[in-house]
């Protein structure tokens, strides 16, 4: 009788060389795919920032904008009302809201820059006029903030208007006259190493009179006004 001729198997060392060529395949294959994934993941995320702060700007100049010269605070011993209030690193005004984030009618309008878990964060606060000023122990700043953006390393808010000869003023770090508003505002903001962005300054002229708004504007962006 004739036998069947015998088949040959895989060698151990075969099979042992053919598992590791499969793991180094599956490790190259997840490493790529972990690749791309953090990149589409950073290219998210930056163009989320990206958004945020192009939001965040075009909001501040509509505000700023519509800035109203309605008397917010007023002083119990003179009478003596004040429009806006500019600090270094806080200013309040009077303006309409959006339509689908106020009531109607005018709000006292505050943007600051305070501490938070990312470094400084730039916050807004507002409160509805109306019934603001005959409580004195209400004070806009009582009221929710919303976080704008954070991860912020430094910040400087400064005002430029009419001096008291009717000339324009150089930058100021802080507007504090009664019955008066600046011309225009500008604001600028410097993010932690880590945040990855970069603010442009935000110049904004107010157009409670816009022929003086364009003759503070002249000195930094010529006599087109920008």
């Amino acid at each position: 009788m004739r036998h069947a001729p015998r088949q040959r198997g895989f060698t151990l060392i075969e099979v042992l060389v053919s598992v590791t060529l499969l793991a180094l395949l599956l490790a190259a294959t997840l490493g790529g795919i972990r690749t791309v994934t953090r990149a589409a993941t950073a290219g998210a995320l930056a163009a989320e920032r990206t958004n945020k702060l192009r939001v965040t700007q075009e909001f501040l100049r509509r505000e700023l904008m519509q800035t109203l010269s309605t008397p917010f605070e007023q002083e119990e011993t003179t009478g003596k009302t004040r429009v806006f209030k500019g600090e270094t690193d806080r200013l309040t005004f009077v303006a309409p809201m959006p339509g689908y984030l106020g009531k109607g009618g005018p709000y006292v309008q505050q943007v600051s820059v305070v501490r938070g878990p990312r470094g400084s964060q730039l916050e807004f606060r507002h409160a509805l006029l109306n019934g603001y000023r005959d409580e004195k122990a209400k004070k806009v700043d009582e009221g929710e903030p919303v976080v704008l953006i954070e991860g912020i390393r430094s910040a400087t808010f400064e005002y430029r208007g009419l001096g008291d000869t009717g000339q324009v003023t150089g930058w100021e770090s802080d507007w504090d006259r009664y019955g008066s508003a600046p011309m225009i505002v500008r604001i600028k903001l410097e993010f932690e190493r880590g945040e990855h962005q970069v603010w442009p300054e935000l110049v904004v002229p107010l157009m409670l009179d816009p022929l003086a708004a364009q003759r503070a504007l002249e000195p930094q962006f010529g006599p087109s006004g920008g």
